[in-house]
């Protein structure tokens, strides 16, 4: 009997990541000495607030007043979390979620910067990750 090796197990397991339904929804980035927040939208949010970190902590966030204050004040000065959650439907698998996205994030900044204060960034991302 032959071993499949390691090659084998990465094909799969990218198969098996490609063909998961990640959890997709609204997230933040709050500063918690200032009280700013960037709020965005994703259907993969595990990958766009570990996109959000990698890019903060490798000093290349595209948001340059956002870098600067996580330079300044450090990571524990800030939070990122998940505002709000859809839930793919069972019974269309060709659902675009942009629409629902783009309501939901709409919501949430109205909700935390109803005046447009305190945020980094008007950041209308894509739905992708």
């Amino acid at each position: 009997m032959t071993n499949p090796g390691p090659q084998t197990d990465r094909k799969a397991l990218a198969r098996d990541y490609k063909g998961s339904r990640r959890p997709m929804g609204v997230y933040c980035v709050r500063n918690l000495q200032t009280g700013e927040t960037l709020i965005g939208r994703s259907i993969d949010l595990p990958a766009i607030l570990n996109r959000e970190r990698t890019s903060l902590r490798f000093g290349g966030h595209p948001i340059r007043r956002l870098q600067q204050d996580w330079n300044a004040l450090g990571p524990d000065a800030f939070t990122f979390d998940v505002l709000d959650t859809l839930t793919w439907p069972d019974d269309a698998p060709d659902f675009d979620p942009t629409d629902e996205l783009v309501l939901l994030e709409a919501m949430w900044r109205e909700r935390m910067q109803p005046d447009g204060a305190g945020n980094y960034a008007t950041r209308s991302t894509p739905a992708r990750p």
